[in-house]
């Protein structure tokens, strides 16, 4: 922990079961208290607070004898209402694609995990697939010369990602080796929010556990709407910034802001 954070240590550890919680990671059951402990590094108290919290939420159920586990209500909205609803929520941004191209070409990748895996809810509905279906899941750190920059999560279908793995994946860019297997990319969804740094992407990224993070979840598609790549991007704020020129249109009573580019600034 960071006692930078002004926040009390119990709500900085509800805060990342939460989101974790969020993403279907605990499907088989949370850690347990020690284990708890052990991870973000506190007392057995400052636990029982966190997990109290999530309780009085009703995001997690506590059994004696049966341990802690996620309650159905903690999935939240379906990945597709997340990242492909219309609105404020969600922004179709022009140049994305090729800006993210020429962005990754000035890092390094680090694969830490790359191979197939049965789809989970979240991803099978992001993908629309059914669950269980394979698919490619693949882990990756990008770093700058400053250091990691990003921690990156990504899912393919199988049947697209029969042609590169961890080699291929260390070399290019994941929209340029989707191009070369033949997909013909259309654009992206992306919604963009905070998270705070869990013990394992702390340690990737050098930060400590419950810094904030820049949160990216990117659906891509292709020509014809079909997704083809679901994204977890966790950035860090201080070597990463997100920048859109935006332009006034309409009439003089009913001017609104659009957006004309995009452009991502690695630090």
């Amino acid at each position: 922990m960071t006692a930078a954070l002004p926040l009390p240590k119990y709500h900085q550890i509800y805060l990342v079961l939460r989101e974790q919680l969020q993403e279907g990671r605990f499907a088989q059951g949370l850690p347990g208290e020690l284990e708890l402990m052990r991870q973000f590094g506190v007392a057995r108290v400052t636990v029982r607070r966190a997990l109290q919290e999530l309780a009085g939420e009703g995001l997690i159920a506590r059994e004696r004898g049966r341990g802690t586990r996620a309650l159905s209500a903690a999935h939240g909205a379906s990945p597709a209402a997340r990242a492909g609803a219309a609105g404020a929520k969600t922004t179709r941004l022009t140049g994305l694609l090729e800006n993210l191209v020429s962005t990754s070409l000035n890092t390094t990748v680090r694969v830490l995990e790359v191979g197939e895996v049965a789809a989970a809810t979240e991803v099978a509905q992001a993908l629309r697939l059914q669950p269980g279906e394979p698919v490619q899941k693949a882990v990756r750190v990008r770093s700058t010369r400053e250091g990691p920059l990003s921690h990156i999560t990504t899912w393919v279908p199988a049947a697209l990602a029969q042609g590169f793995g961890k080699r291929e994946l260390a070399r290019k860019p994941i929209l340029v080796l989707l191009e070369e297997a033949g997909v013909r990319v259309g654009g992206a969804h992306q919604t963009l929010s905070a998270r705070l740094a869990d013990a394992q992407v702390a340690a990737q990224l050098g930060l400590a556990v419950g810094s904030a993070l820049l949160a990216v979840r990117r659906l891509i598609h292709d020509e014809d709407g079909r997704p083809v790549q679901w994204l977890h991007g966790l950035y860090r704020p201080d070597r990463y910034e997100y920048q859109m020129q935006l332009s006034r249109v309409g009439e003089i009573d009913a001017k609104v802001w659009v957006s004309r580019d995009f452009a991502a600034q690695f630090h």
